[in-house]
């Protein structure tokens, strides 16, 4: 659900919501049907919708290959942010199926690789199908009614500052709805060797171009003193 959340709303934007939804269903019928085709013999049930996110997956392949995709690697218990491109990120994933499914004796039980596999090859297939369909009204009509209320939760921002300034200074990104209503943010800050982590509240109410200060998240001047990190509001229609 959470490679859905990342990939799904960039290829919905890109499909239509009517559109979108069609191809979804699509992908996760024919992902059944290649594990299927391949465990022919098998008693092994199965049930879930990884298929689908795979279209979804092997859509986004193709439209957004050079996107970043921020990725969380543990290095024993130090969580490292690095920001890894799509291709090579979806590459690798799909290569790790294969793996997976070769290493995975015919019958076996817990996950449906071929389905993975197969729903990631239908997506690419698919789209290409779908780009030269015509957008519904229907779905243009959502579309407009659905416009986008919420910026992402965890973003990254680089940080600028000066030699002598103990200060970070950044732009932090959010929706008109999110400036009225106020939101929680994720906010990743790689400074250095060092990629930190904060949780931010903007407050309701804000306006483009307001700055909040986090005290204490800037740059350390002693072992016990740091300075402050400003961000600065970004209203993004």
């Amino acid at each position: 659900m959470w490679s859905l959340y990342i990939f799904g709303d960039n290829v919905e934007d890109r499909l239509g919501p009517i559109r979108y939804l069609i191809f979804y269903m699509l992908c996760g019928i024919g992902s059944g049907l290649s594990h299927l085709l391949l465990n022919w013999h098998s008693q092994v049930p199965t049930i879930g919708a990884s298929g689908a996110i795979a279209g979804v997956m092997g859509a986004y392949f193709v439209l957004y290959p050079r996107s970043k995709i921020l990725t969380l690697i543990p290095i024993f218990f130090i969580p490292l942010f690095v920001e890894i491109p799509a291709y090579y990120f979806l590459g690798i994933w799909f290569v790790l199926q294969f793996i997976s499914a070769a290493g995975t004796p015919a019958h076996g039980g817990g996950i449906a690789w071929w389905a993975h596999i197969g729903g990631f090859l239908l997506g690419i297939g698919l789209l290409k199908l779908f780009l030269k369909t015509p957008e519904l009204g229907l779905s243009k009509t959502l579309r407009e009614k659905a416009t986008k209320q919420k910026t992402h939760r965890l973003q990254v921002i680089r940080t600028t500052t000066r030699p002598e300034d103990p200060n970070l200074y950044g732009v932090i990104t959010i929706t008109p709805a999110e400036a009225t209503l106020g939101t929680k943010k994720l906010v990743n800050i790689p400074w250095g060797f060092q990629k930190r982590l904060f949780r931010v509240h903007v407050p309701p109410g804000v306006r483009d171009g307001t700055v909040l200060r986090l005290a204490g998240m800037g740059k350390r001047v002693a072992p016990d003193k740091r300075g402050d990190l400003f961000l600065k509001v970004k209203i993004e229609y």
